[in-house]
């Protein structure tokens, strides 16, 4: 099964990848040398620390790698008059309206109102239209959002 991602989430993904392996790497390896030769690895906790910044950089360029390796960068030609990835809807709710962006599950970032199109919210709105209404199972109960308009 394909990654869906918006071409703003790839274009991210690439980007940190390309910051991965062109600075973060080589700083993370810097230090493990420095670390290395300041003598006892076996109290060094300098050493310690820096071998798992080094891991974890390695890690996140193969976890990018993974998900690049299988992408597929989903377009949203705001021509069709329903919610899809890529989107951008504004909700009501009791009232109050909110501007939310669905995006694939790599990107949701819910603080910055990306919600992932495989979220709970996410997939309640996806192919809905103006003037639709979606009542959503949350931890805190049931929610009802008006869907106002889709950019």
């Amino acid at each position: 099964m394909k990654t869906q991602l918006t071409k703003q989430g790839y274009d991210n993904l690439k980007k940190e990848l390309d910051e991965l392996k062109t600075k973060k790497r080589q700083q993370a390896v810097d230090r493990l040398s420095k670390a290395r030769a300041m003598g006892d690895l076996s109290e060094n906790s300098e050493y310690s620390a820096a071998k798992e910044e080094l891991a974890f950089v390695e890690g996140r360029i193969q976890e990018i790698e993974e998900i690049l390796k299988n992408v597929e960068v989903v377009e949203n030609n705001n021509q069709k008059n329903y919610i899809q990835l890529g989107s951008s809807v504004t909700v009501e709710i009791n009232g109050k309206k909110e501007l939310f962006q669905i995006v694939g599950e790599f990107e949701a970032d819910p603080l910055n109102k990306k919600l992932s199109h495989t979220s709970p919210i996410g997939k309640a709105l996806i192919g809905k239209k103006p003037g639709d209404w979606v009542e959503i199972q949350v931890p805190a109960g049931k929610i009802k959002y008006k869907i106002v308009e889709i950019k």
